[in-house]
């Protein structure tokens, strides 16, 4: 990113008065005062088609609500990457998949990112294999429209950027920049409510200070986060797939019509075939399940120690 041109922000949306909003203040605000990063916005009723300029349309197939129209947001996507050629374009929407902080940092490095505000039931879903447009979830929520997931997506990248925040070690020991979650802070008074700041933050121990906090770090994403060390959550595996892909999606992997049918059994022999053993004999069958269950139990082993932590 060269230092004259700064980080750029494009948001389509339909209501543009939304912004800057909250990026207007505190940090955000005054780095855009400061013109470490722009805005612009880009109504999206005006690449409408028609007088009445419409946006949307009744959904196919049937169902409440309405849908935005390919036509109209390719358009939109067509004047932003005209206007900002190498940034990418995300749309956020509970369809897509988690957004991660590496992609924030990505994002950061960049010369900005355009983003697609949907509204109403959501987006025609040709635009995205159409114009490449990025989907990204914040969370498993939804929310009124991609406005406020905007607010925070551009929110994280700008606190990145460099000259935002005070400190440049800030960003470095944070939530997701080591895999982990960050550890617990502190700070006066030293007891409340007969709750006292660990006695080890107080040691003046810059040593034993940083392995606690490495220590509660990993606990705390034990606890809460265990996806992230690629353990069982409450809810099941981490980031398991879908069980059933959905007919006709191909952004879902293959339809449930298109799934193959039960392979056919083994040939039978003909009268008089001679049989022929391919498989293991008994005894290796038998050292070979041996050596996988000694594999698995020590992986076992491994993993509840990543997950659980010490016990003692």
């Amino acid at each position: 990113m060269s230092g004259a041109t700064p980080w750029t922000a494009q948001v389509i949306t339909l209501y543009p008065e939304m912004f800057p909003g909250p990026l207007g203040h505190a940090l955000a605000g005054r780095a855009l005062a400061g013109g470490i990063w722009r805005l612009e916005t880009l109504p999206l009723r005006a690449f409408a088609l028609d007088r009445h300029r419409s946006v949307d349309d009744t959904p196919a197939g049937g169902g409440p609500g309405m849908v935005l129209r390919v036509d109209v947001m390719a358009r939109a996507v067509d004047r932003a990457r005209a206007r900002l050629p190498d940034a990418p374009v995300l749309a956020p929407t509970p369809r897509g998949p988690r957004l991660a902080q590496r992609r924030i940092r990505e994002l950061a490095a960049g010369p900005g990112v355009t983003l697609l505000c949907g509204r109403f039931e959501g987006m025609d879903e040709r635009i995205f294999e159409g114009r490449g447009v990025e989907p990204v979830a914040l969370a498993d929520i939804v929310l009124s429209g991609g406005e406020p997931a905007a607010h925070a997506i551009l929110d994280a990248c700008i606190r990145l950027l460099p000259g935002v925040m005070g400190a440049a070690a800030s960003g470095e020991r944070e939530s997701f920049e080591e895999g982990l979650l960050e550890h617990a802070h502190y700070t006066r008074p030293a007891v409340w409510e007969g709750r006292a700041i660990p006695a080890v933050l107080r040691s003046g121990n810059h040593a034993r200070i940083e392995a606690w906090r490495q220590a509660e770090a990993q606990a705390a994403t034990r606890r809460f986060r265990p996806d992230l060390l690629g353990c069982t959550s409450p809810g099941g595996p981490a980031d398991a797939p879908p069980t059933a892909a959905v007919p006709g999606s191909s952004r879902l992997g293959r339809s449930a019509e298109a799934a193959p049918g039960p392979s056919p059994g083994p040939a039978q022999p003909g009268p008089g075939a001679r049989e022929t053993r391919t498989g293991p004999t008994p005894a290796a069958a038998g050292r070979r399940r041996v050596g996988v269950g000694q594999r698995e139990e020590n992986g076992g082993r491994e993993e509840k120690a990543r997950c659980e932590g010490d016990e003692g």
